[in-house]
């Protein structure tokens, strides 16, 4: 049995950590109101233009104006893979690593073999991750979190959309978590190169057969509208991840401060026993000194 001062010194140390995950627990909660409120604010107006994009393109496709969802064979796919900057979430990160890893042993199996497939991270947590393994990767967004902003997103999506266009990449697939409630993330694998057809998404829109007055030119409006369309796709990922990322901090943050207090009961119930032991050795010893002397 531990003697009483590592028992004390114990309960000292969990007390401490049981403060901090406390407090991080209070930070995540604030973060994730904010982050809550950007999500919210831009899921109608994400969704509803990405509506009207798949309408224009399905337009642009047929009369050959769109070169974004041109379907070409898939030699080279680029995977983008959104963590976040600090740990302590939970399995936050490791299921984007996982899903990665499925697609590659999966889905990409014959282009990852041959080296045609590039991983693009973006959080630190990702950078870190995919850089410490035999991975091919584009190292030049993963710090983009770290001052969030429209701006940054907007150069990670035009490099994106320039790399499709030039032939570097076939395809181009976000893997991010999407924002449900503080206790539940969705795993998402979105196609963000090329642009599905109108009809192979079908079920998550209610816009088919919408015709549109175009003012001052379809083509112009095609053009102008898909990158802002795609760009405003990427930021509305992001901001997902960083909402499901507080949500999955303030949840573990939660389940560590319950298990440090169960943790604290126990260890306490150690220290009492340990020093009950202690004072009953000490009354059998005086005892047994009596008994000697007065013998």
């Amino acid at each position: 049995m531990a003697n009483l001062k590592e028992v004390k010194n114990r309960i000292g140390s969990i007390k401490s950590t049981q403060q901090i995950t406390k407090a991080m627990k209070m930070v995540a909660a604030a973060k994730l109101r904010r982050a809550q409120d950007s999500i919210v604010q831009m899921r109608p107006y994400a969704q509803k233009l990405g509506d009207i994009l798949q309408n224009l393109t399905s337009g642009a496709q047929e009369e050959g104006q769109s070169d974004f969802s041109q379907i070409r064979k898939e030699e080279n796919v680029l995977l983008i893979a959104i963590s976040s900057d600090k740990g302590l979430c939970g399995a936050f990160n490791n299921n984007v690593f996982k899903k990665i890893k499925v697609l590659l042993e999966g889905k990409y199996q014959q282009q990852y073999q041959a080296g045609n497939v590039t991983v693009l991270p973006i959080g630190k947590k990702a950078l870190e991750f995919f850089g410490k393994r035999n991975f091919k990767i584009n190292t030049d967004y993963g710090y983009l979190l770290s001052g969030l902003s429209y701006e940054k997103v907007d150069e990670a999506g035009s490099f994106i959309m320039e790399s499709f266009l030039k032939g570097n990449f076939d395809k181009v697939e976000i893997v991010y978590n999407e924002f449900k409630n503080v206790a539940t993330q969705f795993l998402r694998v979105d196609q963000f190169l090329p642009i599905l057809p109108k009809e192979r998404k079908q079920e998550h829109t209610n816009d088919a057969g919408i015709d549109y007055i175009y003012q001052p030119s379809k083509e112009e409006i095609v053009t102008s509208m898909i990158p802002k369309s795609l760009k405003i796709q990427l930021y509305s990922a992001i901001l997902e991840s960083n909402a499901a990322e507080n949500g999955a901090r303030m949840t573990a943050m939660d389940k560590a401060t319950d298990n440090a207090g169960e943790l604290l009961k126990e260890l306490k119930l150690t220290y009492n026993r340990t020093r009950q032991a202690a004072i009953t050795k000490e009354i059998l010893e005086i005892v047994g000194g009596a008994e000697a002397l007065g013998g």
